[in-house]
């Protein structure tokens, strides 16, 4: 399936079906009153999660979304029947943007959801609505409010537990293939993957969620190499994985690029838990990779040291990703707890 994370749609809520003109006609009833019924309201637009989904590629053919407009009154004070409402289903961590792409109407991150997007039409009223004690036969009636109609864009930010990110040709292709079941474009040369792939990963009895997210480049946060899009999907993981090639003869140069992209991205990026993996070890001669490892040690303290090629040290990778998890929830739950404490000042 191909991926799909930014698209424009057009969309607009139903109208109001229009207020009925009618009077009660029926034999041996002598001037019978108004009995005008009410338009129906136009179906609104709603916004809700599917689970199952995970790209908006469906919104490729599918770029206008229209509701039904309400039904008109009928006689005998009979309200018309509202428009149905339409649902747009959408992947967990869309963004819902206006046409500027700068004021946010909403985001779907949990199952349970439900954004309005736009609101039908109220109903016009029948003229027996407008029937009073010095008009008993009143001839007005008002017609349906109109639908309304807006561009909004639909971005995607993939909700994943681990973002995997590094320079292209790093190797972030080949550990989600040998530690998953997924099976991402593999080859030697920069660029292979040229959209974000998830895979399922379990370290201590957990199961998690892997993103290998296309390679950056210097320039990325400006959007060279597509990069703002790619580095969008960073924001929502709870661990980061930076992997670097153990190989390059310029690692130094790599480490900074790809966490200086993240800084001019969003400065938040460097505060969230990350790993540091130098990946291709079994391509270098012990003494080489130790020359290579102390060039990183200036910068990191704990360095794990793998072979995704080979599987070789991928899954203590994974048994940090764990750990760092779990504690990213025990100081989600701390703030909570402390927000919840009783206040005297507050009572």
């Amino acid at each position: 399936m191909k991926f799909l994370d930014l698209v424009k749609i057009y969309i607009r809520s139903g109208s109001g079906g229009s207020g009925a003109l009618s009077f009660r006609r029926e034999k041996f009833i002598e001037r019978g009153g108004p009995d005008g019924g009410n338009g129906g309201r136009g179906g609104s637009i709603r916004a809700i999660p599917d689970e199952s989904l995970n790209t908006l590629i469906d919104f490729r053919y599918r770029q206008h979304i229209f509701a039904e407009n309400g039904k008109p009154g009928q006689g005998k004070r009979k309200t018309g029947e509202s428009g149905k409402d339409v649902f747009i289903k959408l992947p967990l961590g869309t963004e819902i943007l206006d046409e500027e792409q700068k004021l946010l109407f909403g985001e779907i991150i949990s199952p349970n959801d439900n954004i309005l997007l736009a609101i039908g039409g109220s109903g016009g009223l029948g003229n027996h609505h407008f029937k009073s004690s010095t008009n008993r036969a009143p001839r007005k009636y008002t017609k349906g409010e109109k639908g309304i109609e807006k561009v909004v864009w639909l971005k995607l930010k993939l909700i994943a537990d681990i973002g995997m990110l590094g320079l292209p040709n790093a190797g972030k292709s080949t550990f989600l293939s040998t530690t998953s079941k997924a099976k991402p474009k593999i080859a030697d040369y920069p660029f292979t993957t040229l959209e974000p792939k998830l895979g399922i990963v379990s370290a201590s009895n957990r199961f998690m969620v892997l993103a290998d997210i296309p390679g950056l480049i210097k320039g990325a946060h400006t959007g060279k190499g597509a990069g703002i899009n790619f580095l969008g999907h960073i924001e929502r993981c709870k661990v980061l994985i930076h992997l670097l090639d153990c190989t390059s003869s310029e690692l130094e140069n790599d480490y900074n690029t790809v966490l200086n992209e993240l800084k001019q991205y969003n400065k938040k990026l460097l505060n969230m838990s990350r790993i540091t993996v130098l990946n291709k070890i079994d391509a270098l001669p012990k003494k080489t990779l130790q020359d290579q490892l102390q060039i990183i040690k200036k910068y990191e303290n704990k360095i794990h040291l793998i072979s995704a090629k080979n599987n070789i040290g991928t899954n203590e990778v994974l048994l940090e990703c764990s750990k760092q998890i779990d504690l990213e929830h025990e100081n989600f739950n701390a703030v909570c707890e402390s927000k919840n404490q009783w206040n005297p000042i507050n009572h």
